[in-house]
């Protein structure tokens, strides 16, 4: 195991030890769903959502913003139920249901403003498509991100991330889940993001259909080759009322083991550059509709058994990375 003290005895460099050695302390997410879309449901692209979405966008566990008051009340509202709930004076703002620059600049700039003006907010993230980053909205994000990126008026500087869904780097792969979108487009975001100097976290689901691991590592070996901040490893949860769903019950697929799951995990961690934080590990699947896999509901565990194999295994984070092909 890495001896790395920036990782705080983990492994990698998780989200936890990086927010440790930047803010000298934990931070908690607090998720917001704002009442967005997505133009894979809007009939922009589709109708129907990537397979795997459930009716929620992926947030079913964020507080949703449709007022009953004030829109900017119930950001406040939201914000200081998670700080109190954890106990801590810092949050980040996590705009996570649906497509969260998919609307017009002038509720983007009053959302995010919102969320940054937050006295207990230490920044926002902002999870989205490669394909909904417009002009103007690249514009709003460089503006927010020179406001905010430097103490002012008593108040701390702030950051904004971005989360981009890539999923897979097999074009096959991606058609099938419906992304809608190809590889390039997201080069191109990450690229227009870079030259403002917005972080991007990048998603990436383990146990796709028809993935290999060979599929999941040339995710990473990609990765590593972007100016990429972070990744979201996902676990790929099957929920009851989508389209993957349909496809599991006909047996088209099955989902992973926890074996093969840490297995896949240990093999990814071990290629993906030291430098990126690993912002998460498996997921949270809403277990009144989780229909596999039901050994993820414990996450705990599920951690756990991570490291404790890491460790057995002596792996770290990168260790195979000077050794592998890159891929360009």
């Amino acid at each position: 195991m890495s001896s790395n003290p920036l990782w705080h005895g983990k492994p990698y460099y998780s989200l936890d030890a990086y927010c440790k050695n930047t803010f000298g302390q934990k931070l908690y997410k607090s998720a917001l769903d704002a009442g967005f879309t997505c133009p894979n449901r809007d009939g922009t692209l589709d109708t129907r959502g990537c397979i795997f979405c459930s009716t929620g966008g992926s947030g079913e566990f964020a507080a949703s913003l449709s007022p009953s008051f004030s829109l900017k009340a119930r950001i406040d509202e939201a914000l200081t139920i998670t700080a109190l709930q954890k106990r801590t004076d810092k949050v980040i703002a996590y705009f996570q249901a649906y497509t969260n620059t998919y609307a017009p600049v002038e509720k983007l700039e009053f959302l995010y403003r919102a969320a940054l003006e937050h006295p207990k907010t230490a920044g926002i993230s902002i999870a989205t498509r490669p394909d909904c980053l417009p002009k103007e909205v690249l514009a709003l994000l460089n503006r927010l991100q020179t406001e905010y990126s430097a103490p002012r008026n008593g108040r701390n500087a702030k950051f904004i991330w971005i989360e981009l869904g890539l999923q897979t780097v097999n074009e096959q792969t991606a058609a099938y889940i419906r992304r809608g979108y190809a590889l390039s487009v997201f080069d191109q975001a990450v690229s227009e993001l870079s030259q403002i100097g917005l972080p991007v976290i990048a998603h990436i689901i383990l146990g796709l259909p028809g993935e290999t691991k060979q599929d999941c590592q040339n995710a990473i070996l990609y990765l590593n080759e972007r100016s990429v901040f972070g990744i979201k490893l996902q676990l790929l949860h099957v929920l009851e009322g989508t389209d993957l769903y349909q496809d599991f019950q006909a047996g088209k697929f099955q989902a992973l083991s926890q074996s093969e799951y840490t297995d896949l995990l240990i093999d990814c961690i071990g290629h993906l550059r030291p430098d990126i934080v690993i912002h998460r590990l498996t997921g949270d699947g809403d277990k009144r509709v989780l229909a596999a896999p039901d050994w993820s509901k414990n996450k705990r565990a599920v951690l756990n058994t991570l490291h404790h194999e890491m460790k057995l295994r002596k792996i770290h984070q990168g260790i195979w990375r000077e050794n592998t092909c890159r891929i360009r």
